[in-house]
């Protein structure tokens, strides 16, 4: 297949050359940090995760999921194309940064979430990006949505079979790179969000390997993972395998949209209680959805149901919980919460981000 840059259209050429190489600093135990806060809801998009080149392979100018790549296409015929659109999802709430012995074997790039099960078939046709062993490069991961966590970036042992299940055994026993709170670019939401770091590759790699990236919330237990197919051949990032280097790509669209609504169900001296109604205002399925608003001053969510709440002061984030997440184009979902502290805000703003 025809190399490409991963870079293939105006905005993926801004997405993946914001920052320089660095210069280069150790691999093994290596930490990365930052003042600012780490917030992220995503997968890497420099090593490009499969997810993330598959998104890019299969997507077409009506918006339709028509994959090109064979390994795409085997994924999308094993689990569908609804993984295509959701490619920032592959997590497992219950994670809490968990990984061998946690992740079976042979479900790694799944994170042994069942709605992505077909990106761990095993295949030499995953896209693949070119690196140069040793070398310091750039990463970004995309920042679909904010939460605060650290990212900790695993290698393949060499010698490893990409036509093989990969397992635990094929892995490196410890991350060459750790990430604490790398630098945020761009509005969480949006393709072109990410963070950005620059770190040094494991010396002494050639041929194929996965670069397997565990990125953990520290304010949940929300963990996501993920595979990115990497060839050791004196490369600088360009990518092969996807639309078979085909220089014509559609314009990106959104990965799907939703709605939140907010109406009063009861309330009394000091508090009332809440329902959301979360609607799939998009035209393609999705996986998951998280709506954030900010409490008027001196009123506290006391409790919550059908959700997972994280709040910082009065900014308030609400997850969906596992059997609520998966909405069909038009379909709706709710969760409800209990105020304390005062009365409620007709005007209080909602919003909604599929993820």
């Amino acid at each position: 297949m025809g190399g490409r840059l991963l870079a293939g259209t105006r905005s993926r050429a801004l997405l993946l050359t914001l920052l320089a190489l660095l210069a280069a600093v150790p691999a093994l135990g290596l930490v990365v940090t930052s003042g600012s806060r780490a917030e992220a809801h995503g997968t890497p998009m420099k090593p490009a995760s499969r997810t993330f080149l598959c998104w890019q392979d299969a997507l077409t100018t009506t918006g339709e999921i028509k994959p090109v790549n064979p390994a795409c296409r085997a994924a999308a015929q094993k689990s569908g194309t609804t993984p295509f659109y959701n490619w920032f999802s592959v997590l497992r709430s219950d994670g809490a940064g968990r990984t061998r012995g946690f992740v079976p074997d042979g479900e790694l790039c799944s994170g042994g979430n069942p709605n992505f099960t077909g990106f761990n078939t095993p295949s030499a046709d995953w896209p693949l990006t070119h690196l140069t062993s040793g070398a310091t490069v750039d990463f970004t991961y995309n920042a679909w949505a904010a939460h605060p966590g650290s990212f900790y970036v695993y290698i393949t042992k060499n010698g490893y079979d990409p036509k093989r299940p990969l397992t635990w055994n094929d892995m490196e026993d410890k991350p060459f790179l750790t990430v604490d709170h790398p630098p945020l670019n761009g509005s969480p939401g949006t393709v072109e969000a990410n963070y950005a770091w620059s770190g040094a590759l494991p010396a002494g790699k050639s041929g194929r390997n996965i670069i397997y990236m565990v990125w953990q919330r520290s304010d949940s237990q929300e963990t996501f993972y993920s595979c990115s197919d990497v060839v050791f051949d004196g490369g600088n990032g360009e990518v092969t395998g996807v639309k078979d280097g085909s220089t014509t790509t559609p314009t990106d669209p959104p990965p799907g949209a939703c709605t939140a609504t907010r109406s009063t169900t009861g309330s009394w001296s000091g508090g009332y209680q809440s329902e959301v109604t979360v609607t799939n205002s998009g035209t393609v399925p999705m996986l998951g959805w998280m709506v954030d608003w900010t409490q008027p001053a001196g009123q506290r969510v006391a409790s919550l149901w059908n959700g997972a709440m994280t709040a910082q002061g009065q900014a308030v984030m609400v997850h969906n919980a596992d059997w609520n997440g998966s909405l069909a184009p038009g379909q709706s979902t709710s969760f409800g919460y209990v105020t304390e502290g005062g009365a409620p805000s007709p005007g209080l703003g909602l919003g909604c981000r599929v993820g």
